[in-house]
């Protein structure tokens, strides 16, 4: 299995790495030009002195030869030159009027067609570097010109036809470039891991402010509104380090509006909901008054039908009211918790049965083991009274409660046969004041049971979810910490 490299994650890695491709590329910049600079003033100076020491052989042994010269007389030349070589120790050739080359040297390396060439269209002295046998060599190919009077050095000279090349290897320039590799090489690995230094030295002053501004927005995340950070300097991220100081001092006014505006409204609910109980009390009071005379005929029908929605109504109401107040103790952090340690099983039954659900086939059950919790049942109650609820009035029958221990969590389920929790409905259940039908204005409830369940749960330590069984039911999950006892077996 192949694997894949990686580029490196961390800020500072990755700010060494480019400091230090940056240097190598510059180091291997500057050594590239200076050993083509180098490479080319040896092989000029090679050159050069090749082409003056060659002119000066000839100007010594030209003026001897006859002319036309002949092939005797071509090899004696290229053995005098030969011998002349010294530490060049070249091998030469000679031709006249572009004849075949004639050469005493049984090791002379032939001389390039395009060298000839350019020496017969040229008239002058041209050189070409050359590769054999994994050897540098060098070719100098040269015209020999005469004069009309011997007497008169200064007269016009003109070609006699004869050309003579030298080639012989480049050792000793080939020694000094590769020396030139080796040193430029050699010196390219302190450079670099001299630039580790400055690399370091520069990601520490970039990533320094860099991480004051990720343990500011730290603080800020965990709700530390009043953090600010010291922007020093003017560059791009002393600019960033001022607007995240403008952002926090943002955050923090409209934190305060928003908890001044918050803790308002739940007084304002709060006492709200306060005052509505007592008259809602008194107004229960009179519709009971006012639904015994209903039943027993005292009012007219219609009166009596009157009465009975106003009942309904108040009663709503002052649901609605003690739902507030349960909400308001929530949102403040003051519910109370009673708990005891029980059965989970005989919440359910007593639920089940005060609900008078115990004689209903619609509700079943299904509590196998005795499951023992550290609960308030009066807080349980109202949680699964309300899931039954639910499940009684928006699902279909039958509706069954289970019951059991899983792990170190005790666990009710409650499950529907009904059509099910829309997709789109379900992020939304545990909302307050939340309904999936937007037209179904008036409801039995007050859109807070579910709420109200969801709080009872966490305060337990627990949780509450919904979803939807294979079958297209809904379903409830109730979890809740198992008592010290259960867990310790």
């Amino acid at each position: 299995m192949s694997t894949r490299l990686r580029p490196p994650r961390g800020l500072r890695v990755r700010l060494v790495a480019a400091f230090l491709l940056a240097a190598a590329f510059g180091a291997l910049l500057t050594a590239g030009l200076t050993f083509q600079q180098a490479r080319s003033a040896i092989l000029e100076r090679t050159q050069s002195s090749a082409v003056a020491d060659l002119r000066a052989q000839l100007d010594s042994l030209a003026p001897d030869l006859t002319m036309p010269p002949s092939g005797k007389d071509l090899r004696g030349l290229t053995l005098q030159l030969d011998r002349a070589g010294g530490a060049r120790a070249w091998r030469s050739s000679a031709s006249y009027q572009d004849s075949n080359l004639v050469a005493v040297s049984p090791d002379a390396p032939p001389v390039p067609r395009r060298l000839r060439d350019t020496v017969q269209d040229n008239g002058q002295a041209a050189y070409e570097r050359t590769e054999r046998d994994g050897r540098p060599w060098l070719t100098v190919g040269m015209p020999v010109a005469y004069t009309h009077d011997p007497t008169r050095p200064d007269s016009a000279a003109k070609l006699s036809g004869l050309t003579v090349y030298a080639a012989f290897p480049l050792d000793g320039d080939q020694a000094d470039i590769d020396a030139l590799v080796t040193a430029a090489r050699t010196g390219a690995i302190p450079s670099l891991v001299l630039a580790v230094v400055p690399a370091l030295f520069a990601a520490r002053s970039v990533l320094r402010p860099v991480r004051r501004l990720r343990s500011g927005a730290e603080r800020v995340a965990a709700g530390r509104f009043d953090t600010r950070l010291d922007a020093e300097g003017h560059d791009e991220l002393a600019d960033l380090t001022r607007s995240f100081n403008t952002m926090a001092a943002t955050l923090q006014k409209d934190d305060s509006e928003l908890r001044r505006m918050e803790a308002g409204a739940r007084r304002f609910a709060a006492d709200v909901a306060h005052e509505l109980r007592t008259p809602l009390a008194a107004m229960i009071a009179v519709t009971e008054v006012l639904d015994e005379d209903a039943a027993s005929g005292v009012l007219p029908a219609d009166t009596a039908d009157a009465v009975q929605l106003i009942s309904e109504e108040t009663h709503k109401i002052a649901r609605m009211v003690e739902d507030l107040m349960e909400v308001s103790r929530f949102d403040a952090k003051a519910a109370p918790l009673d708990a005891e340690d029980l059965d989970l099983r005989a919440i359910v039954s007593k639920t089940i049965r005060m609900r008078g659900w115990a004689d209903d086939e619609r509700v079943r059950t299904d509590l196998p083991a005795p499951v023992p919790v550290h609960a308030d049942p009066r807080r349980i109650d109202v949680v699964l009274a309300n899931l039954i609820g639910n499940a009684l009035r928006h699902g279909s029958p039958p509706v069954t409660v289970s019951t059991r221990a899983e792990h170190d969590k005790a666990v009710v389920t409650v499950t529907d046969h009904g059509p099910g929790i829309p997709g789109d409905t379900l992020p939304h259940v545990f909302e307050r004041f939340y309904k999936a039908d937007a037209a179904r204005v008036r409801s039995e409830g007050s859109g807070l049971g579910l709420a109200i369940a969801q709080e009872n749960a966490h305060l337990h330590g627990g949780t509450l979810t919904a979803g939807n069984t294979p079958g297209h039911g809904a379903v409830f999950t109730l979890t809740l910490p198992l008592a010290a006892s259960l867990k310790e077996q």
